[in-house]
């Protein structure tokens, strides 16, 4: 097995690992013993469902997570440097996509070492896939503004940019606060703009719903519950 970077995707949400990730990245999981993980209890939990023979004792986890030292990420490759491969695992779809295995990547790239991204679900594409929108030009965005005005300010300037540029528009929200964003949305742009809402990708409670404003406004946005959602607008 080459030395490398290994980015593993993990699943979306409850969904059976073999309708979304191949089996080689089961083969390259199974010979890595270094792995850096936005949280480790639950990369734990994934690698037993990948393989129940893994002596999860015999790993070493590294935080990459919102409480970790970032100044800590390139003694994390120290292993690979010598020799090791390493794995790095997100708490859900495609590491270093608005992830911070972003700067391990970087990290990576920088000192010639070789990384190898791995073939799995991102919430972005499919939301793209499924949208009926612009495939070519997107931009996600993350999280908006929570200051009412600042939201309000920020869509429209995303929706001008998607008229403007023909520019797919996409950004997500707390799953409790959906609804709020979904309201905000309505509230400040256009009746013709068009939303696509994409909740669950993957899952058995997979929702993926596209209207205009004025569509949305007469259907309402259906109970989300604690769903993660992709917000598009176009």
């Amino acid at each position: 097995m080459l030395p490398a970077l290994y980015l593993i995707p993990v699943t979306l949400g409850d969904t059976p690992l073999d309708h979304v990730l191949p089996s080689h990245n089961t083969e390259i999981i199974r010979g890595i013993r270094h792995f850096i993980v936005e949280e480790i209890r639950t990369a734990r939990r994934f690698l037993k469902q990948v393989d129940r023979d893994i002596n999860i004792d015999d790993l070493t986890f590294y935080p990459m997570g919102k409480h970790a030292d970032a100044a800590q990420f390139s003694k994390y490759l120290a292993p690979l440097r010598q020799g090791e491969p390493v794995g790095v695992i997100s708490e859900a779809g495609c590491p270093a996509v608005a992830d911070p295995g972003a700067d391990l990547v970087a990290i990576a790239q920088r000192e010639g070492l070789k990384v190898v991204p791995l073939v799995g679900p991102s919430s972005i594409l499919l939301a793209v896939m499924g949208s009926g929108f612009n495939g070519q030009s997107f931009a996600f965005h993350g999280y908006l503004p929570i200051d009412g005005k600042e939201r309000a300010k920020r869509l429209k300037q995303l929706e001008a940019r998607a008229k403007a540029e023909k520019q797919t528009q996409l950004f997500i929200e707390t799953p409790y606060r959906n609804a709020k964003l979904f309201a905000d949305i309505c509230n400040a742009c256009a009746p013709t703009t068009r939303l696509c809402v994409a909740a669950g990708l993957t899952t058995e409670n997979e929702y993926i719903r596209t209207h205009t404003l004025k569509e949305w406004k007469q259907k309402g946005l259906p109970d989300l519950g604690k769903i993660p959602a992709i917000f598009l607008i176009y």
